[in-house]
Parts: C-alpha cells; structure tokens; sequence
C-alpha cells in the first residue's frame, strides 16, 4: 500500500484519532494509503513502534445513549516511523515521493512556533515548522505539487499559524520568492477543529488486554473533527461514516464545542471539588451534581449560545461523555488555571444571558462564587500571581479586577456576595440544593 500521509507525531492522539480513521477507510475500500510518521521530538518512540511493525491495538470505549459500547481495532494504517534526528536523510527523502499527499500534525499546542534558533543547514531542525520548511524547500526544489496540511494542534487557526511559522522561516533563511510562490500556490494549510478523549495505554488492564503490546491505545467512543476546507473526494471521512464537517468555517463549532464541554466542566469543577466529589463521573451519579449541570446546560447555555438541534445534540453527546466508566476523569485536572479557564468558557455565556435575559442565571454566577470560594480556601493549580489575589482580596476587589475575567465584574458582588456566604454557612452540596429549589 503506498504512503499518502505525512504524520508528524506518533502520541497517542492520533493513533486514537487520525490512524483510526485512515485504518478503517482503508479495510471499508474507500482509501489505498498509509502513513509515514514523523517523530518531531527528539528522544521519542519511533523505535518501540517500528519494533512492532507500526501495528497496534485500539480500544474504544465508551456510551452513547446511556448504552455501554466497545470497539476493538488493530491498527495497521502506519508504514513506518522516521526519527529525524537519527536518520535525516530518510525524512528528507520524502519530498521525493510523489503519493504524500496530505500532511497530519500533533505536536502540542506548544509545536506550532517559531524558533529563531533553528537554521536550514540543521539535520533537523528542533521546531515542528522548521523541519517542515526544509521537507518543502526540497519539494519545491524537485518541482513537484505540494500539500494538503491538516493539523490538529490545539490552537485558533492553527493551518493559519502553521503557514506563518513556515513563511517565517523563508524570510530567516532568505530563501527565494519562488518558494513563496510555490507555497502560497501548491500547498493548502486547513483550519481544523478536534475533540476525542484518548485515554492512551491502560496500565492497570495490560493483563487482561495485550501485555506484548507496548504501544496500545485506549479512547473514547464520541469523536468530532471540524475543517474548513472540502477534501471529500480524496480523503473520503465523512462516507467511511465519522464525525467530520467539512466546513468554511469553524469558529461556530469551536463555540459550541467550548460554551457547551468545556463550559459544562469549568461550571462545575470548583462545586464538585467543594463537596467532596473527587471525579466527574461521580459527579453524573450525584443526584444534585447532575440536576445542576442539566440546569445550567438546559436553561441557561443552550438559550445563550442559540438552542439549534445541532448544539443540542452535541449537549446530549456531554452527558453520554461524562457518565464514561471508563474514563477516570479528576476535576483537580481540570481545575488547572480554572480562572482563565472560567472567562473563556463561562463567563461569555454568563453576561450574554444577562444582556439577553436582563437578570443573572443563578446556575453559572453560583459556580463563579464557588470558583472563588476554592481560591480562597483551598489549594488551587494556577498562575501564583492570580492565586494570591483570589486568596487575599476582598469579593469588590476579586469582581472589579479586570485583568482575572477581562471584564468589570462588580455588578455581581451582591449576588457573589450571597452565594458565598450560604457556600461558607451550609456548604457547596446544600447550596446546590437551595439553588435548585428556586
């Protein structure tokens, strides 16, 4: 089978995610092609993965509906695995393939940068970007077309970011107008938008799974890939049946996808962690957790953001991957930088409400009280200098600060004010319950 893809790393994101989905294209006769990986960072496990012929076994697992479902997969999309920093000359080599045709990244939302250090006689370079300018300098260079980039990095724009870091690296290393040309003109850099838990190797289950696997994969079932673009007719995702939307636009997911999963954790994780509630499926099975987070999900963000059947379902798929027994999801995780965390994902649909509603919603300004009642009283995860001024400032000072939420909050320092003293008095799990029964 011929090498169609470039994929720059070989974690356990894209195992779960992309070789999945290439694996399972091919077995339907949809696809004839594998991918060849890159290792982008030095010290990497290209050679664990080579050692077992880039084959390995995938789990999926999860509900849908409230259902137990679980998949098994051996994973046979991958043909090899390069380490650049050990055999440069064979990653460089691929600029003369004529089949790669699409380029996959995921490099951590730190990969995508520029480095200034990296020059173009490196065998490699250390950045992401620069490694992809020399591989593009020689295909250019060959006269050959260039690519089709899909990266799933964690970053706004992130086809857009890649571009400029590479185009940075031309006017480093003074290269010619021509590869400009060439690369605004023969390479297509997609915006992409992903979400799948991927769990990655089940240290505790090795026994009961495949022990002589070193590089097995665990996921979730719920899977979502957004990109702004239309490849159908050559990467055919959307007929070998997964969740993708070939769109012109992502940003309208990405607001669903953070007001409604990531808003629905972050409204969350201060209250649960006040009442004792150590993960979010214990969450899910507390009768009062649940009830406020379907409040809050039904009355208070869906009507925000714009209750389309849509956003609705994807509210739906929320709960189905909260309740997943097989995902052991701490909130002391989630509640790292749970400040900047609440102004991006929380606080948008809180003030949205109020200019809509022309009153607070109770469900996400209680979680605002309790965010700051956790600052104040325990020991939070975040930036020392955000934490300290949780920690000593008065509720006036916290509310009007606008470099915490990038807004004047002191409208609310009433409301706060009440909510953190039944907080304080009867405790986050009763205060839950009174704010349920008004």
């Amino acid at each position: 089978m011929k090498e169609t893809v470039i994929q720059f790393g070989e974690g356990n994101f894209l195992r779960g995610f992309f070789n999945y989905f290439l694996h399972v294209m091919n077995e339907k006769g949809l696809y004839d092609g594998k991918a060849v990986v890159v290792q982008p960072r030095a010290g990497g496990k290209c050679a664990l993965l080579n050692a077992q012929d880039c084959k390995y076994n995938l789990y999926l697992r999860g509900t849908e509906k409230g259902e137990i479902k679980k998949e098994h997969h051996l994973i046979e999309s991958i043909s090899r695995c390069i380490d650049p920093y050990k055999y440069f000359d064979e990653y460089i080599s691929l600029a003369d393939n004529p089949d790669l045709r699409f380029v996959v990244s995921n490099t951590t939302e730190a990969g995508i940068a520029f480095d200034e250090s990296c020059n173009f006689d490196d065998r490699p370079c250390t950045s992401f970007p620069g490694k992809l300018t020399q591989l593009l300098y020689k295909r250019y260079k060959n006269g050959m077309k260039g690519f089709v980039f899909l990266p799933t990095e964690l970053i706004d724009g992130n086809g857009d970011a890649l571009k400029k870091c590479v185009l940075q690296y031309v006017d480093l290393w003074k290269l010619e107008e021509g590869f400009i040309r060439w690369i605004n003109e023969e390479n297509t850099f997609l915006n992409t938008l992903v979400d799948r838990i991927v769990t990655g190797y089940p240290n505790d289950e090795t026994a009961v799974l495949h022990p002589e696997d070193k590089y097995l994969d665990t996921a979730e079932i719920f899977h979502l890939w957004v990109i702004e673009g239309n490849f159908e007719n050559e990467l055919p995702l959307k007929k070998a049946g997964f969740n993708v939307v070939w769109a012109d636009d992502a940003k309208p997911y990405k607001k669903i996808k953070v007001r409604i999963l990531n808003g629905a954790h972050t409204s969350l994780v201060a209250l649960s962690l006040l009442s004792g509630i150590e993960t979010v499926g214990e969450a899910m099975n507390d009768e009062a957790s649940y009830a406020f987070l379907q409040r809050a999900m039904n009355d208070e963000i869906l009507p925000t953001i714009g209750d389309s059947e849509e956003s609705r379902s994807f509210a739906e798929s929320v709960f189905d991957r909260f309740r997943n027994p097989f995902i052991q999801h701490k909130w002391r995780s989630i509640a790292l930088n749970s400040v900047s965390k609440f102004s991006v994902r929380v606080l948008p649909t809180l003030l949205e409400y109020k200019e809509q509603k022309g009153e607070y919603p109770k469900c996400l300004t209680l979680s605002l009280a309790a965010l700051i009642y956790f600052y104040k009283n325990d020991t939070p995860e975040d930036n020392e200098a955000v934490a300290e001024k949780i920690k000593k400032g008065s509720i006036p000072e916290i509310l009007s600060d606008t470099s915490l939420w990038q807004a004047d909050l002191s409208e609310l320092t009433e409301i706060i004010d009440n909510y953190y003293e039944k907080i304080k008095t009867q405790g986050a799990k009763e205060t839950v319950k009174w704010i349920l029964s008004e």
